[in-house]
C-alpha cells in the first residue's frame, strides 16, 4: 500500500531536510511578497486576499475590483501567480510536519496519521483550483461568470478545511504520543 511506504520513504534525514527547506521557502515568500501585497491592498482598500477568495458572487468581486482599481488588480494577479510557489512551500512543509512525528507513533494513531499527512497536499490541490479561478477573474474583471467566484470560494473553504483538520490532528497526535511516553516512564 502507498501509505505504508511513507513510514520509510523518504528517509528521515531527507524528509527533515525537505521540511526545513520548504518552511524557509514558505516564510521567504510570505514575508517578501504575500504579506506586503496583502497589507497594502487591505489598508488602502479594505479588501485583501481573503475577501477575494471568499467573495462567492460576481457582485462582491466587482466591489473588490472597483476598490482595488487596475493597480490593485495587477498586484493581486502577481500575488496569485506567486501563490503557486507559496502553496508548494506550505503543502510540502505541512506534509513533512505531520509525517515526521507520525513515524514514531504506533498502531491506529500511525495508521490514521499516514492518511492525515496527506491533508496539506490535498489542500494544495484545492489551492491550485482556487488560484486558477482567481486568475480567470483577474484576467477579465469586466466579465465574471457566476460560477467562477463560487468555485474559487468553495475551493478556498475546502483548502482551509483540510489544513485545519491536519493541524488539529497533529496537535492531538502529539499530545497522545506524549501521554503514552509519560505512561511508559511511570510504569
Amino acid at each position: 500500500m502507498f501509505l505504508e511506504k511513507l513510514k520509510e520513504f523518504p528517509k528521515n534525514k531527507i524528509l527533515i531536510l525537505i521540511t526545513i527547506i520548504t518552511f524557509v521557502f514558505f516564510l521567504i515568500i510570505k514575508i517578501t511578497v504575500m504579506s506586503p501585497i496583502e497589507t497594502e491592498l487591505k489598508s488602502t482598500t479594505g479588501y485583501g486576499v481573503l475577501e477575494f477568495e471568499f467573495a462567492w458572487v460576481p457582485e462582491v468581486i466587482n466591489n473588490i475590483f472597483t476598490a482595488w482599481g487596475s493597480e490593485g488588480i495587477a498586484k493581486e494577479t502577481f500575488a496569485t501567480y506567486i501563490d503557486f510557489l507559496y502553496l508548494l512551500g506550505y503543502s510540502i512543509f505541512g506534509f513533512g510536519l505531520v509525517l515526521i512525528p507520525i513515524r514514531w507513533a504506533e498502531g491506529k494513531l500511525q495508521e490514521i496519521g499516514l492518511f492525515m499527512s496527506l491533508t496539506p497536499l490535498i489542500a494544495g490541490v484545492f489551492d491550485v483550483i482556487e488560484n486558477i479561478n482567481l486568475l480567470i477573474m483577474l484576467g477579465n474583471p469586466s466579465s465574471i461568470q457566476p460560477f467562477i467566484p463560487f468555485v474559487a470560494s468553495l475551493s478556498a473553504v475546502i483548502k482551509f478545511s483540510f489544513l485545519f483538520v491536519g493541524i488539529i490532528f497533529l496537535v492531538i497526535a502529539l499530545l497522545l504520543m506524549l501521554i503514552s511516553r509519560l505512561k511508559k516512564k511511570t510504569e
